[in-house]
């Protein structure tokens, strides 16, 4: 079985991704064309607390919306899906001090894999090695920052009507690799997302085992468009390319600190 991601099927996959930031927010704040999704619990995730700009926002007043909306916080955030609109965005919101980044939107064009061999788990068989992998990334983070960028996990339960978690596992029983499959089978769409190989068992196909289970699985489940993000200045969107994706879109993301 094979997919294809026509250019119109984009804008379907960014109204998934404005109703997954939607669904899995504690609340929200609306503004024209934009909406905020916030949750207390996690103030530390940028994840969990940002402005969406989902449609014909104003680039003028974005910079607003984003600060009206994270006042209570240390950092300003912001996602631009539109890439029209994020062009007209990037000079406003570079004059009002954010910085500008470029995630790519990559759906999986090639045949559907053979089940990897990863099993689906419980977020409490996960929790362990995501906090110890944190730091790898993240090594300023303080024990509350990592904190909730571990925990909000379990708030991702509520962005899609089927959310699973996938790990692999060496021969002696330790947590490897894992991943997150968002699922919305009504519309056929799926969300491969945070696919992490533990350090110590990197290059060791641990990866290719995740991602192939959550391939296959969002294939039986009838989700016939399959997509992932990827930071476009890091090199695993070149490792998904191999794997079968293809870059159909990108995602703005302003941040100011």
């Amino acid at each position: 079985m094979t997919s294809t991601t026509p250019a119109d099927e984009l804008p379907r996959i960014h109204r998934f991704l404005s109703d997954f930031h939607r669904r899995q927010a504690a609340r929200t704040v609306e503004f024209p064309g934009a909406v905020a999704v916030l949750d207390d619990a996690y103030r530390h995730s940028r994840g969990n607390n940002h402005v969406l700009a989902y449609g014909a926002v104003d680039p003028e007043a974005l910079a607003g919306y984003t600060d009206e909306a994270q006042s209570h916080l240390p950092y300003r955030f912001a996602y631009v899906l539109d890439e029209a609109v994020a062009a007209a965005c990037v000079a406003p919101m570079e004059r009002a001090g954010f910085r500008h980044a470029t995630t790519l939107i990559m759906a999986h064009t090639g045949p559907v894999p053979e089940h990897g061999g990863a099993r689906e788990v419980d977020f409490d068989e996960l929790r362990g090695p995501v906090a110890e992998s944190w730091p790898r990334f993240a090594p300023r983070a303080t024990p509350e920052q990592i904190e909730h960028l571990v925990e909000r996990r379990v708030a991702r339960r509520r962005g899609a009507d089927v959310v699973r978690f996938f790990a692999a596992y060496t021969p002696e029983g330790e947590v490897a690799a894992w991943v997150d499959l968002y699922m919305d089978p009504a519309t056929g769409i799926a969300q491969i997302e945070d696919l992490v190989t533990v350090e110590a068992h990197l290059k060791q196909g641990y990866a290719g085992k995740v991602l192939d289970t959550a391939l296959h699985e969002a294939a039986a489940a009838g989700c016939g468009t399959r997509f992932l993000t990827a930071f476009a200045g890091d090199w695993p969107h070149t490792w998904y390319e191999r794997k079968g994706f293809t870059v159909v879109g990108s995602v703005a993301r302003f941040e100011r600190v």
